[in-house]
């Protein structure tokens, strides 16, 4: 969130949460953006176009499709490593034990179905031979805060 914000300064309308402890909703709230709090999200959607999920851990509702575009992040190379179960370091954990020699992150359209939209954007890392969940994930985690930002910059220009 925090990267995204830096990226587009005064262009987020709110940062969207279900909990008003979220580490995101306090970095939104230091950085003065606009806060909505609702056990449902997809109720407080009026007036957003882009809507970009991060670390949202449920599927939307139909309706919150419609008329908007969604993105979401997923830390990993879609379509591999993806779907129910796979997130935070389930999903590095995954990688590693697979053999892979490299990772990354996704951008992507949200559907109705978990991390099975088009891919917008993909970001690759190496997988190191020394590393663990924890020092992939952070790897992985510098590249989001790039690939998220470039990812909404194409979404704009079409």
């Amino acid at each position: 969130m925090v990267a995204i914000a830096n990226a587009f300064p005064g262009d987020i309308a709110a940062v969207i949460g279900t909990r008003a402890d979220a580490p995101a909703i306090l970095k939104a709230q230091a950085l003065g953006l606009q806060i909505r709090i609702s056990d449902h999200p997809e109720t407080v959607l009026d007036g957003i176009s882009l809507l970009c999920l991060a670390g949202y851990m449920r599927l939307l509702r139909p309706e919150a499709l419609v008329e908007r575009t969604v993105l979401n992040i997923h830390p990993a190379l879609l379509p591999k490593f993806g779907g129910p179960g796979m997130y935070g370091m389930h999903v590095h954990q995954a990688v590693i034990d697979a053999g892979e020699t490299e990772s990354g992150c996704t951008v992507h359209r949200v559907t109705e179905y978990y991390d099975e939209g088009e891919i917008v954007l993909q970001r690759r890392v190496p997988v190191l031979p020394t590393d663990t969940a924890a020092s992939l994930a952070a790897r992985v985690l510098e590249a989001e805060h790039l690939a998220y930002p470039e990812a909404i910059r194409k979404i704009r220009k079409g």
